[in-house]
């Protein structure tokens, strides 16, 4: 029999990485292939089967995406307080292998109900996997920033993966298999996570006070399983009507920042300056992942109509491009870029967290002006250079590993312990906003015109991504001056 480890023996390892971060890591990876194969899919579905504008299929995608990463907070909360972080893994997870097969039935008729599965399931399975990494360190463990370094790694080797294969088989073959791949890669996920759960021993169980009594406990949890499924009308009504998205939108960041205002007052002055601190990294999130964001959107309906399929001689979809590089070029260079931080580290010049942050935002606009410059080398009917494509998503990666891989980790650092699963839930809430400033983005650069020529498009395109460009600069550029500010409020937290 198997017995679980204690806290202080899952801390307690030996090296870089406890081995219960490469169980999370094969749970994770295989639950990204679902979400990035999905978001990368999203707009070309919409757009080639479902008759759908391209305006409109910025807004919907951006809608979709929003309503993903605001469950996120939801789920983090629920987690937090009711199931724990385990049943609300294994709830998400469910709800996701339910979505992924009910759009497979009918992907036209089905598209929707099924997404709907999709987003409540996210939201539980998301932020709580995530919490439970950082919860396999102990507080000042300095190992913890290449523990989420790996389970980086994990998340894209999963989205390289996924946005390659369906893709390939969403287009080429069958859109049915596609969205059915969500469904049986889920279980694969699922089951790593089942046979291997004990070696977490109390991390993400119940944390609900061993008085409440048991019944009390089934009562509490059957009620959020059913509640998330009372949702789903809602979320359905939400997701088809924009308009709602927006009301919807206006209503939750506030009120999260009301509720955290609310926690904060039990917590010392000096846990409530960190939280402030995690704020102001929350808020340039937003930023960043608005300008991000575009490739699940604009940039996946620019790889549909204006781009070469050819990458140096090889044939290739410029969709599976936009959807896989990224991953691919992130792989490729987190671990050089994670052994120069530890070399300059061991100089004493590795930069602060606001700086890496600011830093990500110069390079996301330099990768946003080559995106640009795929107008000068376009042909007359508006097909440009897949070469120049993805040369940007090389610059936009070292961006990101600027800032992502870090954000994760920072959320775990600066939250007191009890409210971690609802901070990690509010960075991916932050990521919301991101996608949904993403869809309104990516719908203003689009064409009013249905009958709008490729060459026409591109302009648009690219007129837009300058604009994105120059605001990123700006926004680098202001993190770099309130550094050594905002380093106050992290309490000499790097």
């Amino acid at each position: 029999m198997v017995t679980s480890p204690t806290l202080d023996q899952i801390r307690n390892f030996e090296g870089k990485y406890p081995k219960q971060l490469w169980y999370l890591f094969f749970t994770e990876m295989w639950e990204r292939f679902c979400f990035y194969g999905m978001r990368g899919v999203l707009t070309v579905f919409m757009a080639s089967q479902l008759g759908m504008g391209e305006k409109a299929a910025n807004l919907q995608y951006g809608s979709i995406q929003a309503f993903v990463y605001a469950f996120t907070f939801i789920g983090g909360l629920f987690a937090d307080k009711i199931l724990g972080f385990q049943r609300s893994l294994f709830w998400g997870g469910a709800l996701m292998i339910l979505g992924g097969f009910i759009i497979a039935v009918a992907p036209e008729d089905y598209f929707y109900i099924g997404i709907c599965f999709n987003i409540i399931g996210t939201g539980f399975f998301k932020p709580n996997i995530s919490t439970m990494v950082g919860q396999l360190y102990n507080e000042n463990d300095k190992r913890r920033d290449a523990g989420f370094g790996l389970f980086y790694a994990g998340i894209n080797a999963g989205a390289l993966l996924g946005g390659y294969v369906m893709v390939e088989v969403g287009k080429h073959y069958s859109w049915s298999l596609c969205f059915a791949l969500v469904g049986l890669v889920m279980l694969v996920s699922l089951a790593i996570f089942a046979f291997t759960r004990k070696s977490l021993g109390p991390i993400g169980l119940s944390p609900l006070h061993p008085s409440v009594p048991m019944n009390k406990r089934r009562l509490m949890e059957i009620a959020v399983y059913v509640g998330s499924l009372l949702s789903i009308p809602l979320i359905l009504l939400m997701v088809t009507n924009t308009q709602y998205t927006d009301l919807f939108m206006y209503i939750i960041g506030p009120a999260t920042l009301v509720y955290l205002a609310w926690e904060m007052r039990t917590f010392t002055r000096e846990e409530n300056i960190k939280l402030l601190g995690a704020l102001v990294f929350i808020f340039f999130s937003i930023v960043f992942w608005a300008f991000f964001e575009q490739s699940g959107g604009s940039l996946s309906l620019f790889a549909l109509n204006n781009l070469k399929p050819d990458l140096f001689g090889w044939h290739i979809d410029p969709n599976v491009v936009n959807n896989s590089s990224n991953s691919f070029f992130v792989l490729l260079f987190s671990a050089p870029v994670g052994l120069f931080w530890l070399w300059l580290s061991k100089r004493k010049a590795e930069p602060n967290s606001v700086v890496k942050f600011g830093l990500g935002f110069l390079l996301l606009g330099a990768a946003f002006y080559v995106f640009k410059s795929t107008m000068q080398f376009a042909s007359p009917d508006g097909i440009t250079s897949l070469e120049v494509f993805t040369l940007a998503y090389f610059v936009i990666t070292f961006g990101e590993l600027c800032l992502s891989p870090i954000g994760l980790s920072l959320m775990t650092k600066l939250s007191p312990t009890r409210i971690q699963g609802l901070m990690m839930g509010m960075w991916f809430l932050a990521s919301a906003y991101g996608q949904y400033a993403a869809g309104l983005l990516g719908a203003g650069m689009s064409a009013d015109d249905p009958n709008a020529s490729n060459l026409e498009k591109l302009k648009l395109y690219t007129d837009g991504y300058g604009e994105l460009g120059l605001y990123a600069l700006i926004a680098g550029v202001i993190l770099l001056a309130i550094s050594p500010f905002v380093r106050k409020l992290m309490k000499g937290i790097h």
